[in-house]
């Protein structure tokens, strides 16, 4: 689980942006009455508000910026991830042992795999479906910041120590509702990328070139499944992004209030690594959404990956989510090394 819990983490706060929280407090210190401040009752609105409007444009230009680079560099991780929670095991297990000396069937693991990919498709193999990854973390960008200057992050009240546990509370619900919106509307922005970017992906079990360029991957899914092809899979996708920032922040909450002692002299630091602690945590019980929601966008959209035998046409959500559970399956593709086969598939015999 560690590998996973690392790349799923990654993928949870890139969505969440908890690592942004310095780039907010810094476009919150450049806001126009910051700026302006007081200069004898004379104040410059225009140019302040021009300077905090450059400010924020080039703030979300490098944040746009740094989200390519970042999806770049972690794509061939997520393009094997995905691979392996269709179900798509192109190599042969090895036979290893546990630390107990028992025989078992090892999966190969993520270098074994891209280097697969790279002796089928060339280096260039590993970075398929990139090109809608990075449409969908520019439109999440501006989307945020849309919403937020639409719902002013200042009107969301901040937890202080003076307050007492009611009001932290009551700070905390307030504040994880503002994101949960933003999220959510992020997320429905993005899907059809996502969508996009996985059947690319997918593409490489049965090589087909159903899906090549961006938009004549939009034409074609229109044409074929109309609007709704677009969203497939996106409820369960924001189902799990939505459990997964109400339970990382309320157990931050609380974990802080009651079990980090105010006497402690390393609390504020303690407590300023609990939410990332939690977020890798509540990860690792989302996971299965994100699963769902990666299976349902290639179930039954004319690529092998999708069909029957490789996997079953799923009537919904919920039925993909019972058949992996029934064949202890929600947790595919959450680690990258030290993969076992199932107990149901190993067939080995003593030497």
């Amino acid at each position: 689980m560690v590998s996973f819990c690392a790349s799923h983490s990654l993928h949870s706060l890139w969505s969440c942006r908890l690592w942004r929280i310095p780039l907010n407090i810094a476009v919150k210190m450049v806001t126009p009455e910051n700026l302006s401040g007081d200069t004898g009752g004379r104040r410059e609105p225009l140019r302040s508000d021009q300077d905090a409007s450059a400010t924020a444009v080039d703030m979300d230009t490098a944040i746009v910026l740094l989200g390519a680079g970042v999806t770049a560099i972690t794509h061939p991780l997520l393009y094997v991830k995905l691979l392996i929670q269709i179900g798509h095991e192109p190599l042969t297990p090895t036979v290893g042992t546990t630390m107990f000396g028992r025989k078992v069937l090892y999966l190969p693991g993520f270098f074994s795999y891209a280097q697969h990919i790279v002796r089928v498709d060339g280096k260039m193999g590993l970075f398929r479906g990139l090109s809608p990854r990075i449409m969908s973390s520019a439109i999440s960008t501006m989307v945020r910041s849309k919403v937020k200057q639409a719902i002013p992050a200042e009107q969301a009240e901040h937890v202080s120590n003076r307050d007492d546990l009611k009001t932290s509370l009551r700070k905390v619900m307030k504040e994880t509702s503002h994101e949960m919106v933003i999220q959510c509307l992020s997320r429905i922005a993005t899907h059809p990328f996502h969508v996009i970017s996985v059947r690319c992906m997918a593409q490489f079990v049965g090589r087909e070139v159903k899906y090549r360029g961006l938009f004549s991957t939009i034409t074609k899914i229109f044409n074929d499944e109309g609007v709704g092809g677009f969203f497939v899979g996106v409820v369960p996708h924001v189902l799990g992004e939505v459990i997964f920032l109400w339970c990382c922040n309320l157990l931050a909450h609380f974990i802080n209030t009651y079990a980090v002692d105010d006497n402690f002299s390393q609390a504020p630091a303690v407590r300023s690594y609990t939410k990332f602690v939690m977020g890798i945590a509540v990860s690792v019980l989302t996971y299965p959404f994100m699963l769902v929601a990666d299976l349902m966008a290639v179930n039954n959209c004319g690529l092998v990956a999708g069909l029957p035998p490789n996997s079953p046409i799923f009537k919904s959500w919920v039925h993909c989510w019972a058949h992996l559970s029934h064949e202890g399956h929600l947790f595919r593709g959450s680690s990258f090394f030290y993969r076992r086969v199932p107990v149901t598939g190993m067939a080995l015999t003593e030497e």
